[in-house]
This record gives structure tokens, C-alpha cells and sequence, in this order.
């Protein structure tokens, strides 16, 4: 009983030849290169870009001005990390809110926009529609989608996650 045992421990740790001619078909195809979850990418498309590991920690010097005058923005080095895949900064608005300068219809020319509300609230028209936002509310904003903020909290502020880092806003006003 104990050579037994022996053996099919033996076997267990030697590879199969199926295991062995598994792997040896694979890498005989660098097409079919296998990503997250088995998914195959097409040919052609590019690889990702490289990322670097990037910390950022509140400082609350760290708020500069940026695309909007009434508001100021803390960048957390995500757009260098990525090499320009994404943008992500805190938005901290600059109290009080004063409609004639702050509703100014545009859109942003993105793949993706979200915003997350760290405090705070704030108002904007969505293609029509108003919403409020306040601490904890998170919301998609489409590509291109026209809109405009229309009030907010002297406390206001948000997180803001943008694809690609570098991108156009266009005024409609």
C-alpha cells in the first residue's frame, strides 16, 4: 500500500504529456496572446500603456487654479502614472457661487467622465434635466453630454475621473 502511494505521488509530480503539449501549442501561437480572464486581444490593437505606482496625500496647499475660475483643483498624479490614459483631481469650488459666472453651458470632449461628491453639494442641468448631488452622490457624465453647474455649497468638493488625461471643452455660451 505504501509503494502505492509512492507512485501516485510520482505521477502527480511529474508533468503529462498532455499538460506538456498544451503549453507547447500555446506558445507556438504569440497571436492568440491570452489577457485578463482569458479574453483574447484582437490583432492589431495597441497594449496598454505602462503605469507607475503613484500615491497622492491631502495637503491642503495643494489646490491650484485650473479650467474654471471658480473652482480650484488638486491633481493626484494619475494622468503622468498613465502616461495621459486618465486624469483624476479633487475639485474644490470656490465659495460663494455666483450663477453668472459659473452656468456657462459646455461639454467635455472625453471617453469617460465621473464625478463622486467628497462633500458637500452641487446643482447642474444635464441636457435638461437638473440634479442635485451631495456627499456620496456619484454620477456618469456621457461624452459630450452640454450641461452646466448651477449652484453649489461653499464646501463643495469632488472627485473627478477623466479618460483620456488631455481633452477639449468646448463653450456653448
Amino acid at each position: 500500500m505504501a509503494t502505492a502511494r509512492k507512485v501516485r505521488k510520482a505521477k502527480r509530480a511529474m508533468p503529462s504529456a498532455r499538460t506538456a503539449r498544451k503549453t507547447s501549442r500555446r506558445s507556438t501561437k504569440p497571436a492568440a496572446r491570452r489577457v485578463a480572464r482569458g479574453a483574447i486581444r484582437p490583432k492589431g490593437k495597441a497594449a496598454p500603456r505602462k503605469q507607475t505606482f503613484v500615491a497622492s496625500h491631502h495637503h491642503p496647499d495643494a489646490f491650484d487654479g485650473g479650467l474654471r475660475s471658480y473652482a480650484k483643483y488638486r491633481d493626484l498624479g494619475i494622468a503622468a502614472a498613465t502616461h495621459g490614459l486618465a486624469r483624476a483631481h479633487v475639485i474644490k469650488m470656490v465659495p460663494p457661487c455666483d450663477p453668472k459666472v459659473v452656468s456657462k453651458r459646455h461639454y467635455h470632449d472625453v471617453e469617460f467622465q465621473m464625478i463622486y461628491v467628497l462633500k458637500g453639494w452641487i446643482t447642474g442641468e444635464y441636457e435638461g434635466e437638473v440634479v442635485t448631488m451631495r456627499e456620496g452622490s456619484c454620477w456618469l457624465q456621457p461624452p459630450k453630454i452640454k450641461h452646466a453647474v448651477l449652484d453649489y455649497s461653499d464646501d463643495c468638493e469632488v472627485l473627478e475621473i477623466i479618460l483620456p488625461a488631455d481633452f477639449d471643452t468646448v463653450e456653448l455660451e
